[in-house]
């Protein structure tokens, strides 16, 4: 693979982390005047509507299965893993979701062995997997006066990660299909907001003109819809089909991290020595998880194989 785009692949990994870090700051304050199931709704027809001004060409598939693949990416990678996070915040706390969160790469690894042809996960993997899950607890429970369990709350993050990894694998068999990013993230877009539609019906969903007249909700709005969401879909998407979903999916190791340091900047939040730790922790586990072997024995890094599908 072509050293320039392999740094492209982590490049868009990277600003897809970064943003999505930083994201909790805006829904803090969304949260003020909209439930998580508006801001949600919101801010991905807003990124399907961005999306269509970016590249306003119609995306012409070529049989059901296409459209299969897409339809499933949408309600997995949108719908279901968004309401299932949203759901288990209401059950556990949020430390506990953003740590089970995590996990979401080594279901992805293991899905790629299975489904894509991939690599079978290697010792360093999951060696970078437990370290940096140590380091996301320590910045996520350093805090915390004991680790609170809640098995309702708890398993629906699990399955929020499981949903996750499902929807990386599902993007990279979309990125064989040859079609254009933006079209793609969009006809995700479209499937994700359409299922998501049921689920209004029989949650907190009643928006109002009055939620709008503040400037500070629609710059958020704005920043969730055509940052976290348009954006950042599309360059994760990009990270996908450069590197694999494997090797995309351990930055989201890095979530947490930049969290912790968007806190301590924007909100003047202290960084304790746990959390410090765990931060130099977590991005060792990822470094270790992004080398790779070659035939001699020497480490080779940030490089991917990843089979075609």
């Amino acid at each position: 693979m072509n050293h320039n785009r392999t740094a492209a692949g982590h490049l868009a990994a990277f600003v897809t982390i970064l943003i999505w870090g930083t994201t909790f700051i805006s829904t803090k304050v969304l949260l003020r005047t909209f439930s998580p199931v508006e801001i949600l709704f919101i801010r991905f027809v807003m990124g399907y509507l961005a999306l269509w001004l970016a590249c306003p060409r119609s995306l012409r598939l070529t049989s059901a299965r296409q459209e299969g693949l897409y339809a499933a990416a949408g309600f997995c990678g949108v719908t279901m893993y968004y309401l299932l996070e949203n759901i288990a915040l209401t059950y556990t706390l949020a430390s506990n979701v953003g740590v089970i969160i995590s996990i979401a790469p080594f279901f992805t690894a293991i899905l790629g062995w299975m489904f894509l042809g991939g690599e079978r996960p290697r010792f360093r993997f999951f060696a970078g997997f437990l370290l940096a899950m140590a380091g996301i607890s320590l910045i996520s429970f350093g805090n915390e006066a004991a680790l609170s369990l809640n098995p309702t709350g708890d398993l629906l993050a699990v399955a929020a990660a499981v949903i996750w990894a499902v929807y990386s694998t599902l993007t990279k068999k979309i990125s064989a299909l040859g079609h254009g990013t933006v079209q793609s993230t969009r006809r995700t877009f479209f499937y994700g907001i359409l299922f998501m539609v049921p689920a209004l019906t029989f949650m907190d969903f009643y928006v109002t003109p009055a939620q709008f007249t503040d400037m500070k909700n629609i710059l958020n709005l704005l920043f969730l819809g055509l940052g976290a969401s348009a954006l950042c879909f599309v360059t994760w998407n990009t990270g996908v089909k450069i590197l694999g979903p494997v090797k995309t999916s351990v930055y989201i190791y890095m979530v947490p991290v930049i969290t912790t340091l968007t806190s301590a900047l924007i909100l003047k939040e202290p960084v304790t020595i746990p959390a410090a730790l765990g931060i130099i922790m977590t991005l060792a586990g990822l470094f270790l998880s992004e080398q790779k072997t070659t035939k001699k024995g020497e480490p080779k890094i940030w490089t991917t194989k990843m089979k075609n599908v």
